[in-house]
């Protein structure tokens, strides 16, 4: 099969400011991909750069007694730190001042002039009059003519995503002064996306299935309809974009036109570009080659509150200039916290990526967490604490890396490090796991990493169900079983590695590590089917990954100074919230007993015997199971009321084990809103404190004769 040759970019972060947790989750997601395409042989160039010029730069540059080339270095000196930490790889990190930028969009501008796509015009724009100078659209703000959406951009809303002229917001006002701007006339150059050419393009390039999520593509559908324009006219398909703005002004100046810069968002994506040919240049390669190459594919990883940008003047630009146009343009939604809230460092919902890795954070909990919530979709995801610790908790620690801590020692110490023969049932684990390479790498093509992660955690039950069958630490301890337990530390040994390999996108770090526990070379996918094999020598096992203390969770999200004294009731609940009780190997369950309550204390629990009349598995979870409970309960028509239930049990029962069963809940905690739903209670299970040694949750159960609804004293 012929290795692909890929060219792949995330959006430019405006150089105005540090990166926040949006910006590492596009990363993340694109360098997982990227990863994901090197282990399968394909050539990547993996670029990015900052969004250099404009407006905003220039006045925070003047504000900072700095040129802006400066403060745009003085930024640029930051990246390195995030990108590192989370393990982000770009093969070149530029700015669109570069040289190369400046070339590349002078010459596009002009390729696009020469087909007649350029158009000259006198409009009125807004000045400010206490400034004294043009305002750009990001400096003009007021209500949204389109859905009345207040304090929005003069070029955008970032509500309903409409694009329109600084003119047309309602009530505008100066963002630099707060005076009301006036009317000046002033010559702007235009890029006619209106132009019969450029609405068939863009029509059947946006609409064929090929470049965009159909999500995306039922969105950008709109913007070619009739729409009410708000002089009261109607109006269809596209307008044509305004591309010039005035001096003062930090940007490219257009070719003959002195006075005259690109409005900032035609030179920023051309910096794509930009960066692609400044890392040819230094390879030594030739970039107009490399570019010709008709086999070549470019994707644009982006957030959705751009899509305008990418979606249509991004991909007319490089058509009408005769340039080739992406393959796919790879939308994702924004981050929420703790079930949709909108972050907010004020309120302390704010997740600094920073203060996270200063906090000696794994960076790679990080990675797996969006990894296993990121599905290619234009989805938002949500950043829950509690859920962020039960899943890596549960899935990395108490799942993956459990198994190579119960079989490496065994190896080490009783066969000198060398690994054995696998016998009949180990192979047949083992080509369960090899199995399932197919579906996990197109998983990963997808951008689906989160139904990768879900297959992944499936094998990893399957390992860990032979672990526990087979129970390596009674078997070093019988007479004559030293072949049985060396076949089956070294099938699990084999099977870690597979799992290893099909983690390695997204837990690049841990990969690493493995390689170097297991003396082999960084492996690709196709290696899965190649095992290390009997007399293979490997290192001493080290802790590769500890748990997530609650305490970091806590620190993480601590609100700012003074913060907790203003919100009494968040600062109560915190001061009541434990840390994870130590494991006591000589204690009951591995875990000292909780302080001595009253009778009276123990009468607010209100535990009832239920019946499971419904269980299926949670689509997006891999530790939750769903779960309709029959309480006794009535409605106010007479009518049997049923309660939903999402429990963290599905490592232990499939959902037909379960249904038809009686078992116990706490039917008086208050109900708690989660990502897939409304869950109305808890199922009491049982559980070792530890779970390396005692891994397994246990559903209680009563004796037959007990009705659903009874109170339990």
């Amino acid at each position: 099969m012929t290795a692909r040759k890929l060219f792949v970019t995330t959006a430019l972060p405006y150089a105005n400011g540090n990166f926040h947790i949006g910006h590492i989750m596009e990363y993340i997601q694109a360098d997982t991909w990227v990863r994901a395409q090197r282990m399968q042989g394909n050539a990547v160039n993996f670029v990015g750069a900052d969004d250099a010029h404009g407006a905003p730069i220039m006045i925070a540059a003047e504000k900072a007694g700095k040129t802006p080339q400066q403060f745009v270095a003085d930024i640029a000196a930051g990246r390195k730190q995030y990108l590192d930490g989370f393990h982000i790889a770009f093969d070149n990190w530029s700015n669109t001042d570069s040289a190369e930028n400046h070339e590349l969009s002078k010459q596009i501008y002009l390729d696009l002039k020469a087909a007649g796509f350029i158009e000259s015009r006198t409009i009125e724009q807004f000045f400010d009059p206490e400034k004294n100078m043009f305002l750009p659209d990001r400096f003009i703000k007021g209500e949204c003519p389109r859905c009345h959406a207040k304090d929005q951009y003069g070029d955008n809303c970032e509500v309903c995503s409409s694009v329109y002229a600084p003119t047309d917001l309602i009530n505008p006002f100066s963002a630099l002064s707060g005076a009301t701007p006036v009317m000046k006339s002033s010559e702007h150059f235009f890029f006619k996306l209106s132009d019969p050419r450029a609405v068939e393009f863009l029509t059947e390039w946006t609409q064929n299935g090929k470049h965009v999520q159909p999500e995306v593509a039922a969105k950008i559908k709109e913007w070619f309809g009739v729409r009410t324009n708000p002089d009261g006219s109607t109006s269809e398909g596209l307008d044509d974009w305004d591309i010039s703005r005035d001096a003062p002004y930090f940007g490219i100046e257009i070719p003959d036109a002195p006075g005259k810069y690109f409005y900032v968002w035609l030179d920023a994506p051309v910096g794509y570009l930009a960066s692609l040919k400044e890392l040819l240049k230094r390879r030594g390669e030739d970039y107009d080659a490399y570019m010709a190459d008709p086999d070549l594919e470019q994707y644009h990883f982006i957030g959705k509150d751009i899509i305008t940008f990418h979606t249509l003047f991004w991909p007319a630009m490089l058509k009408f200039s005769g340039r080739k146009t992406p393959t796919r343009i790879c939308v994702h939604g924004f981050m929420t916290v703790n079930n949709g809230e909108k972050m907010s460092k004020s309120r302390g919902t704010g997740l600094d990526p920073l203060k996270y890795l200063s906090l000696k954070m794994n960076p790679e909990w990080l990675r797996y967490y969006l990894g296993a919530k990121l599905n290619g979709k234009n989805e938002d995801i949500d950043f829950n604490p509690e859920d962020f610790m039960l899943r890596v908790n549960s899935d990395l620690i108490g799942k993956y890396v459990n198994i190579a801590s119960r079989a490496a020692g065994f190896i080490s110490k009783r066969f000198d490090g060398r690994l054995g023969q696998v016998s009949e049932d180990g192979q047949a684990l083992l080509g369960a796991l090899r199995e399932q390479q197919t579906a996990i790498v197109a998983a990963y093509e997808a951008r689906d990493s989160a139904r990768a992660s879900r297959e992944i955690m499936l094998l990893c039950d399957k390992v860990n169900s032979y672990v526990d069958a087979n129970k390596p630490w009674e078997l070093a301890k019988k007479e004559g079983m030293d072949a049985r337990l060396h076949d089956v530390c070294t099938t699990c040994i084999e099977a870690f590695r597979i799992l290893t390999i099909y983690l390695s996108p997204i837990l690049p770090g841990v990969a690493a590590e493995v390689a170097r526990f297991l003396i082999v070379p960084p492996e690709r996918f196709a290696d899965v089917v190649r095992p290390l094999g009997a007399g293979h020598q490997i290192g001493v096992y080290q802790h590769l990954m500890q748990r997530v203390d609650p305490k970091q969770l806590e620190a993480l999200f601590e609100a700012p100074a003074g913060q907790a004294a203003a919100e009494p009731a968040k600062a109560e609940k915190k001061a009541a919230k434990k840390a994870e009780p130590a494991i006591d190997p000589t204690a009951p369950g591995g875990e000292p007993l909780a302080e001595t309550i009253g009778i009276d204390d123990f009468a607010k629990v209100d535990l009832r015997i239920a019946r499971i009349l419904e269980c299926r598995a949670v689509e997006g979870s891999t530790k939750l199971l769903q779960l309709t409970l029959d309480v006794g309960e009535k409605d106010e028509n007479g009518q049997p009321r049923t309660r939903n239930v999402f429990s963290g049990i599905s490592s232990m029962y499939q959902p037909e084990q379960l249904q038809g069963k009686l078992t116990v809940m706490v039917a008086n905690l208050a109900p708690r809103k989660m990502k897939f739903g409304l869950s109305e209670g808890m199922v009491l299970a049982a559980s070792h404190a530890d779970e390396k040694t005692h891994p397994g949750i246990y559903v209680l159960e009563p004796f037959p004769g007990a009705q659903p609804g009874m109170r339990i004293h």
